[in-house]
């Protein structure tokens, strides 16, 4: 029998087949992976972002990790600026107790502090109004780790809240008019920022959303009260997933960042 050669047929067969498992392998670790496996934003920031940040010093392939704050800032799949924060600790999503414990961790303001780092993708500094974060519900997620989204508002949200901005009150109540398709509820919160809130208690506040934390999405528009006070517009919705309900706050946000119009 003669001795096999790396030539021929056969060896390029086997050449074929090799390509196609490298192929393979970069299809599973490229981004869309990340959006298909509902533990990816998981590893990546426990597997790769929290050790490299503890051996390295650097916090690839984060923006940031905050080890003592217990946090991490990951790059969204979706366009130029948007943000994920997401905690180092395993935590499921909204409808997670330790949320809502005493004395939980404050994710919302970290979110807010790192506009930062939102901003230097954004190439300008970002007035409050038009900064907005938000958190989908278990139905309208694809990561079964917390993570809360900061990005630009859409423009029109921005409008429609400003025309309704008297309206809003301190207390949780119906919106007049629907965003994204959707009758929000809608409360204020006077602030300069979120350090004085939690705003997953403020939401469990309202017993509709305690029912049922898990269908609830939560969406924050920064604002500018009359007078010239900084504070919040806070947006809630339950998910009604039978009549095409997600509860996807995420689509009050905007990727392309129109509201800032050219550089």
């Amino acid at each position: 029998m003669p001795r096999a050669t790396l030539s021929g047929p056969r060896f390029a067969i086997g050449v074929v087949c090799l390509l196609a498992a490298i192929d393979l392998l970069t299809c599973l670790t490229a981004p869309s992976a990340r959006a298909a496996n509902p533990d990816a934003i998981w590893h990546v920031v426990h597997d790769q972002c929290v050790t490299d940040m503890a051996a390295n010093h650097r916090p690839a392939p984060c923006d940031a990790v905050d080890l003592a704050g217990g946090y991490a800032v990951l790059k969204d799949l979706h366009g130029a600026t948007q943000l994920l924060l997401i905690p180092t600790d395993r935590i499921t999503g909204i409808e997670a107790p330790q949320i809502l414990a005493p004395g939980a961790k404050n994710y919302w303001q970290d979110a807010w502090a790192a506009r930062p780092i939102f901003e230097r993708r954004a190439g300008r500094t970002v007035p409050r109004e038009d900064v907005a974060l938000a958190i989908n519900s278990k139905y309208g997620r694809s990561q079964n780790q917390l993570h809360i989204h900061i990005d630009c508002v859409k423009q029109g949200v921005r409008i429609a809240l400003d025309a309704e901005q008297h309206l809003i009150g301190p207390n949780w109540a119906d919106l007049n008019m629907d965003l994204a398709g959707h009758r929000f509820r809608a409360r204020r919160l006077e602030a300069a920022d979120l350090s004085g809130a939690n705003l997953f208690q403020l939401l469990a506040q309202d017993p509709q959303a305690r029912a049922d934390m898990g269908g609830e999405t939560l969406v924050v528009v920064g604002a500018s009260f009359r007078g010239g006070k900084p504070g919040f517009v806070l947006l809630s919705d339950q998910a009604n997933p039978l009549l095409g309900d997600i509860g996807h706050g995420e689509d009050l946000l905007d990727p392309t960042c129109g509201v800032l119009g050219r550089p």
